[in-house]
């Protein structure tokens, strides 16, 4: 596996991976599973987050990331051997949560977009179990990123 901050090749990405998939991502049907989309975007946030310094907040003041929403929208199947490009971004931001996207690519079938997805989370102090606004070094970080684009809203 392999990641990349900086963008994809339309710049358009914060952070890519390319993940290699495995015989055992497919279900009976003969194609991966649903489910593992989501352990692929999930691979690729923990990546963005690692960049930005969120996993450094949560083992510094149990303050981190709670997935709230997840939505993936399937464009076509994905089957062993591949590798796929899995490519995230910060799409908002608001006093206590933020938005990102994904893009999954098939790279067998000429970086045809697999799948497409999005995820809400809210940052969350993990002993009072109470939505917490983003610190501004998360805000800074996410910026350098970014770029300075995003409307702030909750």
């Amino acid at each position: 596996m392999s990641s990349d901050l900086g963008g994809s090749e339309s710049n358009t990405w914060a952070a890519s991976t390319d993940i290699k998939v495995n015989w055992g991502d497919m279900d009976a049907l003969g194609h991966v599973n649903h489910s593992v989309f989501a352990k692929w975007m999930e691979t690729a946030r923990m990546i963005y987050f690692s960049k930005i310094g969120m996993m450094d907040l949560y083992d510094e003041s149990n303050v981190g990331p709670i997935l709230v929403r997840i939505e993936i929208d399937y464009k076509l199947p994905i089957i062993f051997p591949d590798v796929v490009r899995v490519s995230t971004s910060v799409s908002r931001v608001g006093n206590s949560s933020f938005d990102m996207e994904y893009e999954i690519q098939s790279l067998s079938q000429h970086e045809k977009t697999a799948a497409r997805g999005r995820v809400v989370c809210v940052l969350m102090d993990y002993n009072s179990g109470k939505p917490q606004n983003l610190p501004n070094e998360l805000r800074k970080s996410i910026t350098l990123i970014e770029g300075d684009f995003y409307p702030t809203e909750d």
